[in-house]
């Protein structure tokens, strides 16, 4: 089976390589290296630098040939969609339509899409289900709704089947200070280098923070479930403080840690937990890795670059 990877020299993408690489599937990568890196890529997969809405794009399906698509190349950053609007939609509207087209040009099975948790927007109850009320408060919340309706009436017009999971906070390894679980990593360089923290807002607000192996195997089993066309949060349904979590951090690098507190910012969701009983249940999918366990593999990762 061949599986193609949009944003596989990312973060959570080279993650995903290296799980289907594992399981012995032939693996092509686009990406522009706008955010990804050279360096996260898997020698054993095929490498393109293209970008997602390139023309180009269908040029690559057409000769490769995919069975499955895993759809991850995207503009993350909360702040950045709230500054330059048509940007995040053009990246993350225009270049899933492009794959989109590509796939149903060229009779991919299915495609896995990464959504977010930034779709349901501020939601007092809590864990969020999949079915709660969207109201996204950033344009990054609102692009990545509007591309889920896509896949939507892309099945129902054209009968492609679809994956849509929407991440919690998600961290780990090779992680960049951008996208929505940077903070991890900006909290593990600082206090890894003796450096304040700064925490927007009073540090209360919470995130449910999932593990990117564990991501790389919701995605994975996206590919083998039969029935697909479902939405699936993918998070450890556990909320976590700030403040909570630059405990953590400084327990795990026996450092003190100076916090310096700052106005919350504009478009940021107050508290957020996600259930995954979905996910548990159609993807055969539950979260290993415990978030102190997460922590330290990423805090000895990082603080060594």
């Amino acid at each position: 089976m061949k599986v193609l990877v949009t944003g596989g020299a990312g973060f959570i993408g080279s993650h995903v390589v290296d799980k289907l690489i594992q399981e012995k599937y032939q693996v092509v990568i686009i990406d522009n290296l706008s955010t990804g890196l050279q360096e996260n890529i898997n020698p054993s997969a095929t490498f393109f630098q293209l970008d997602i809405r390139s023309e180009e794009v269908l040029t690559l399906f057409m000769c490769e040939k995919f069975d499955f698509v895993i759809h991850l190349a995207a503009q993350t950053m909360v702040h950045k969609s709230l500054e330059t609007p048509s940007y995040d939609c053009d990246i993350n509207v225009m270049g899933t339509v492009n794959i989109l087209e590509a796939c149903r040009k060229t009779g991919v099975k299915r495609i896995v899409f990464s959504s977010t948790a930034a779709v349901y927007g501020n939601v007092t109850t809590l864990p969020v289900m999949e079915t709660n009320q969207k109201a996204p408060t950033s344009f990054y919340g609102l692009s990545k709704l509007t591309c889920e309706n896509y896949l939507s009436l892309y099945k129902e017009v054209y009968g492609l089947d679809y994956m849509i999971l929407r991440y919690a906070n998600v961290y780990g390894e090779r992680q960049g200070d951008g996208g929505e679980g940077g903070v991890i990593s900006i909290f593990t360089r600082k206090i890894s280098q003796d450096q304040s923290v700064l925490i927007f807002g009073d540090g209360s607000q919470t995130r449910d923070f999932i593990y990117v192996g564990d991501v790389a195997n919701a995605n994975y089993q996206s590919l083998l479930v039969g029935s697909a066309n479902k939405i699936c949060n993918i998070s450890t349904q556990i909320e976590t403080s700030v403040n909570s979590l630059i405990d953590h951090i400084g327990m795990i690098s026996g450092k003190m840690v100076s916090r310096n507190y700052n106005e919350k910012r504009e478009g940021d969701i107050y508290k957020s937990s996600l259930s995954n009983a979905i996910a548990r249940k159609d993807l055969d999918w539950q979260p290993h890795m415990t978030l102190i366990e997460g922590l330290d593999k990423t805090y000895h990762s990082l603080s060594k670059l």
